[in-house]
């Protein structure tokens, strides 16, 4: 059944950050969109996708979070528009549709933040062919850490009824959390290092070789800690790439230090991920070869 709404065109060069789970996605979406020229959910739209059966995994019996272009049917495509726009508000949180008509602007500048989209970049230019995509990118050491805190906390379970129980050998675990990728039943049983550092990987392989396709000028790459360490700057560059004025509110916010993401578990440190040393340093060896495509080579 088609939705009936706005006109769903009014979305103009949408931006995706796409990224691993835990990477800091949601800092950089939240200091990204205090952009004045911004528009956002101001939280993820998987709610948006998911709630079309097509698109959720438990129509593909759960095999993963992989959604592709066919999939962006006419249908699909504009139930989702719509959906953008009727939940879209600025970095006031003023909803675009409230604004009053003799000031709205007829086009909109979105962005867009879910992990999931990560396994979702053919999709998402079935929907906007002319999507721009920020590719962010962490420390492997690091991010592996934090994925592996997300699921021991409980707070990230995006499945909790799987087809087959997981049953890992060192976490007991409801269900499923964040990213769900393509082969993640040859998992079951084993220790929970080695499933993160799987969602971590197969994250970044299908980014990078989704993105190959992609112009060069409508793709941007950032590292965690670059961001961190200089986020004036880096906010400036993206700025540039996705074509919007860097001055007012987005200025303000990186003058300031930067506060925690809304997702936070503990306070942030480079050397956190040592909890863990033990668990990550045996599970390196096998992604290796993405973490040198991405200039993690230490």
């Amino acid at each position: 059944m088609s939705v009936k709404g706005p006109r769903p065109r009014a979305l103009d060069r949408p931006i995706f950050i796409v990224a691993a789970p835990r990477s800091g996605s949601t800092l950089l979406f939240e200091t990204l969109a205090s952009c004045d020229d911004l528009y956002s959910l101001r939280d993820e739209a998987q709610g948006i996708i998911e709630s079309i059966a097509a698109l959720h995994p438990a129509t593909n019996g759960f095999a993963s979070n992989r959604l592709e272009g066919r999939h962006a049917t006419p249908d699909v495509s504009r139930q989702i528009r719509v959906r953008l726009v009727k939940g879209a508000r600025d970095n006031r949180g003023r909803f675009f549709l409230q604004t009053p008509p003799d000031r709205r602007p007829a086009r909109i500048r979105f962005l867009e933040k879910t992990p999931k989209n990560a396994l979702r970049i053919p999709f998402l230019l079935g929907l906007f062919p002319d999507a721009l995509f920020i590719h962010l990118t962490r420390d492997p050491r690091a991010n592996i850490a934090s994925i592996m805190d997300a699921w021991r906390s409980g707070r990230f379970v995006t499945y909790p009824h799987l087809p087959e129980p997981m049953n890992l050998s060192d976490c007991d675990t409801p269900g499923w959390s964040l990213l769900l990728p393509d082969g993640w039943r040859a998992l079951r049983g084993r220790t929970l290092a080695e499933v993160a550092a799987f969602q971590w990987a197969s994250a970044h392989r299908t980014i990078l070789a989704d993105l190959a396709g992609v112009p060069a000028d409508h793709v941007c790459r950032v590292r965690y800690e670059s961001f961190i360490e200089e986020p004036g700057a880096q906010a400036e560059r993206l700025c540039g790439f996705m074509d919007i004025p860097f001055e007012g509110t987005i200025v303000r916010t990186v003058a300031e230090p930067l506060p925690r993401s809304r997702y936070t578990l503990s306070p942030p440190s480079p050397d956190k991920w040592r909890r863990h040393e033990r668990e990550i340093l045996a599970v390196l060896s096998g992604i290796a070869d993405v973490a040198e495509q991405l200039g993690y080579t230490d």
